[in-house]
């Protein structure tokens, strides 16, 4: 049993260090990409489409160069899914799991602005671990003067797995009211 343990935590440890690898090269090239002449076109275009077509550029071209690039970023972050998971069934696809979560990291972090991603990552991603056992005895605890039979209480204890969805919904709140750039709002 040791050694299944120590094998596994090896494991984990070298999809982690592979991660972070990956990540910081990817976010390396990303601040380098931005900050070159390529990178100023694109702010050009995401602003205002009809002022970079009439200074020449090919924006449908340009379009279809980032839709290219972030297809290759999005297939190099699935082979790390399916290497970490094991296996990806579309029977398995959960759209609040891989969609809208990586959505609300974009937005909470602040979209356009890499570092921003990457920090509401980090903070959604520890929201969602710790709201079900935080939810779970927040509940646990307003419950306490209920009897163990009672429905609601039960009801309310099968369901603490919900509070994610809470929490998550009441932090995009928060943060669209009192920061609407996101945690790290892009500068201009």
């Amino acid at each position: 049993m040791e050694l299944y343990c120590n094998l596994k935590f090896r494991v984990i440890g070298e999809a982690l260090t592979l991660f972070a690898a990956v990540m910081l090269l990817l976010l390396w090239m990303s601040e380098k990409a931005l900050k070159a002449p390529w990178g100023r076109m694109m702010h050009a275009i995401r602003d205002n489409e009809d002022a970079a077509r009439a200074m020449g550029k090919d924006v449908t071209r340009q379009h279809l160069q980032v839709f290219i690039i972030g297809s290759a970023i999005v297939g190099m972050a699935g082979a790390m899914l399916v290497t970490l998971d094991g296996q990806f069934t579309p029977g398995s696809y959960q759209p609040l799991r891989f969609t809208f979560l990586i959505w609300i990291m974009v937005i909470i972090g602040g979209s356009g602005n890499n570092w921003g991603s990457i920090l509401g990552g980090l903070v959604i991603w520890l929201v969602w671990i710790e709201a079900e056992p935080i939810g779970a005895m927040a509940i646990d605890f307003l419950t306490s003067q209920m009897g163990d039979t009672n429905s609601i209480k039960i009801h309310l204890i099968n369901n603490a797995a919900q509070m994610r969805l809470v929490l998550m919904g009441a932090l995009l709140l928060a943060v669209l009211r009192f920061s609407p750039g996101g945690l790290i709002p892009e500068k201009r």
